[in-house]
């Protein structure tokens, strides 16, 4: 039932073989149609897309992406490209690229490890696997140190407790806890933060948080941030921002690849894909309340060309 709130869903009528020749017309000869590849892409849910890619091998013998890979250029073709992998291929690769070559995209391990259930952290690792012969969390932990290492191997177990009652008695412990574990401390014992905030429920989280709030006077925000730093203060406060709403969590994420001089737009990227069949109407709604303007208006003023028409389209609507 969550995911019914994306601005792409299922096109009808529905014709594989007429937008696979659509689209070879638009790539074939000199130049190409740009407007006819966006248009078809960004309206058809990823499924379709599959089987519009499968009917362009039938037809022609052809590679969709790597026709889209050799017509287009830039931010535009990776949007393009981003858009016709699956969901779990798409954060397989996402992660796979965090972690190869020198240095470690610590960004996009903290925003796909944090904000997804534990059963789509099953499937990305199972397809990391299969794509890759290789197993996701040795890769991670041959990049990864400290204390942030070890909360990401928390997160990548996929054990977090199912959400069934709240144990009002539990709560009140973890809690304290925390409090003791942080403000109360001399320095800080990470570890019980790694395994509360990894391991519990998130409505018991939540109500974790309230009673937290009760007994030290603080946001639980405000003490990570005080108590922790680098790469291991981001993952902890983005668990956190995602257990209290993962709408609210990829807002401010889109908001701030836009925000101030120049675009993150592999991240501008990552989001609109990831979520625009999930969640991105309600991440739409979040954004507006919380920066006092639309993400339609924000992609309008800060992107530009092809690359905006297929992101805008993506949005699916002002909500002004």
């Amino acid at each position: 039932s969550q995911y019914t709130r994306g601005t792409v869903t299922a096109f009808a009528p529905f014709d594989a073989r007429a937008d696979a020749e659509a689209l070879r017309k638009a790539m074939k000869g000199m130049g190409t149609d740009e407007e006819t590849v966006l248009t078809i892409l960004t309206t058809r849910n990823n499924a379709q897309r599959q089987e519009i890619a499968s009917a362009f091998k039938t037809l022609f013998g052809r590679d969709l992406v790597d026709d889209l890979k050799s017509e287009l250029t830039g931010k535009f073709e990776t949007l393009m490209v981003s858009l016709m992998r699956p969901a779990y291929i798409f954060d397989a690769h996402a992660l796979k690229h965090a972690i190869k070559g020198a240095g470690t995209n610590e960004k996009v391990l903290t925003e796909i490890l944090a904000s997804r259930t534990p059963a789509e952290v099953q499937n990305i690792k199972q397809v990391y696997q299969q794509e890759y012969e290789a197993n996701l969390e040795d890769k991670i932990t041959g990049e990864t140190s400290g204390h942030f290492q070890r909360l990401l191997v928390v997160l990548l177990q996929a054990n977090r407790d199912p959400d069934a009652g709240v144990d009002e008695a539990l709560v009140e412990q973890d809690a304290q806890v925390l409090f003791r574990a942080g403000e109360l401390k001399w320095g800080t014992d990470e570890e019980k933060f790694i395994t509360i905030l990894g391991t519990r429920s998130v409505s018991h989280l939540r109500r974790v948080f309230d009673k937290y709030m009760t007994i030290s006077g603080f946001q639980i925000e405000e003490t990570i941030d005080r108590e922790t730093s680098g790469d291991l203060e981001k993952l902890l406060l983005a668990v956190v921002k995602c257990v209290r709403s993962v709408p609210a969590y990829f807002a401010e994420t889109l908001y701030y690849s836009m925000k101030g001089a120049g675009t993150d737009d592999d991240t501008l990227i990552r989001v609109m894909v990831s979520r625009s069949e999930v969640d991105l109407l309600d991440i739409r709604r979040e954004f507006r309340k919380n920066f006092a303007k639309s993400l339609y208006q924000m992609i309008q003023k800060d992107t530009s060309g092809d690359y905006r028409k297929a992101l805008l389209l993506l949005c699916g609507g002002d909500d002004d």
